[in-house]
């Protein structure tokens, strides 16, 4: 196994996908976190104007962790996007074939893979992280806001949101696993996150039955182990969320199971 976690974070470092996508994340992430949060000193300092350009209160308090969690809440398809192309790369390329001729098990190479995206999505949680908090501080700081970086509260939010990205980075490992065609992989990925699940979480919040099935959503699930996301002023109905540890568990067994599932199936085939 520890052989195997050095070949996979080898074939991490050695390729441009890494930096490409952790320069996205920052970037993405900075903009975000940084925009909302001068718009909610924005909102703060012009009340009146802010009350006519939307039907939903702005809150009056906690804003900073709020802003953090932009993070995870939108930062969370840099990890699962990179767990699942960690994989399908492998199957593209055929790559797969000399690393089963060394390895031969190949349950290891997988949950080499497993751990080493686990370790991978915490870091680019500390990178996300960092950004969020640098630029979400900076802006809240500039409108007098309390930027909450001294409270123990923020920091375990922050701690949360580094373990949910971990998480994630799971996630994509398993769909990498059962999903082997990179294109398809990158498609569902980017629908689900981007456009499915957001409209299923803001449907599932109009009525209280659908908001009890709809917190098991992987990105419902993360945003409560996390504690705080955006989403919570975007909804427009019933509130029912998870416990932070209840997420936490959420997204650990969707990530173990899809990669059990992965390798007693697609794992076992013929990649010649």
């Amino acid at each position: 196994m520890i052989r195997a976690l050095g070949s996979e974070f080898q074939k991490v470092f050695t390729t441009r996908m890494w930096w490409l996508l952790t320069l996205l994340l920052v970037l993405y992430v900075a903009f975000l976190a940084g925009g909302f949060g001068a718009f909610l000193g924005w909102a703060t300092d012009n009340p009146d104007a802010a009350a006519g350009a939307s039907t939903t209160p702005l809150p009056t308090d906690g804003l900073a962790p709020l802003v953090y969690s932009f993070a995870s809440s939108i930062g969370y398809v840099f990890p699962v996007l990179f767990g699942a192309l960690a994989v399908t790369t492998e199957f593209r390329h055929k790559t797969l074939t000399p690393t089963f001729l060394v390895l031969p098990h190949r349950a290891t190479v997988l949950w080499a893979k497993y751990l080493s995206q686990l370790l991978f999505g915490a870091a680019l949680g500390v990178v996300a992280f960092a950004t969020s908090v640098g630029a979400g501080a900076g802006a809240l700081s500039a409108f007098g806001i309390d930027t909450a970086l001294d409270s123990s509260d923020t920091w375990a939010l922050i701690g949360r949101g580094v373990l949910a990205m971990a998480l994630w980075g799971t996630i994509g490992v398993g769909l990498g696993s059962l999903v082997t065609n990179q294109v398809a992989a990158i498609v569902i990925v980017i629908a689900f996150t981007q456009f499915v699940e957001p409209i299923l979480r803001l449907a599932a919040s109009l009525n209280d039955v659908t908001a009890s099935i709809g917190k098991f959503l992987p990105g419902a699930a993360s945003d409560a182990l996390v504690g705080a996301s955006f989403y919570s002023v975007a909804s427009v109905g019933a509130t029912d969320v998870l416990e932070w540890w209840q997420g936490g568990l959420v997204l650990l067994g969707i990530g173990l199971v899809t990669t059990l599932l992965g390798g007693l199936t697609t794992w076992r085939r013929d990649v010649s």
